[in-house]
């Protein structure tokens, strides 16, 4: 039985005791029967909108599943989007963090420690690079 049914219940026992709708506990009885309607249909209202909104949630749920599906299947087949060797790993001589680094990052020369800040500056050794290239 839902709380509007059970309100409408007690709505009829109250006029089935056919009492004088002039005395004041007979006034008292109708106003706690009307706050009684009252509350039993807000929460059937809400009830139906909380319903609404779990339905609503799904879908985005199951839209969202499916866009993660298309989004990582397609990085897992693209291998250039990710390559350990474009990471290198760098200790800050200050507070000892080994943090990693992208090769874009090395290029600019410099960044601070994310940990403590302090400035860290890169140099990159061209000869290093003409030799591989020459070993090829």
């Amino acid at each position: 039985m839902t709380l509007t049914e059970k309100a409408a219940y007690l709505r009829g026992l109250a006029e089935g005791l056919k009492l004088d709708a002039e005395k004041p506990e007979t006034k008292m009885f109708n106003a706690i029967m009307d706050l009684l309607d009252d509350l039993a249909l807000t929460s059937s209202d809400m009830e139906d909108s909380i319903a609404l909104i779990n339905e609503q949630l799904d879908a985005v749920d199951e839209d969202l599943d499916e866009l993660e599906t298309f989004v990582y299947d397609e990085l897992d087949d693209e291998d250039d989007y990710f390559d350990e060797d474009d990471v290198f790993e760098v200790e800050c001589p200050n507070c000892k963090e080994v943090i990693c680094v992208d090769a874009d990052v090395l290029e600019e020369g410099s960044i601070n420690c994310p940990n403590c800040n302090t400035p860290l500056e890169f140099e990159i050794d061209e000869d290093d690079e003409d030799d591989e290239d020459n070993d090829e």
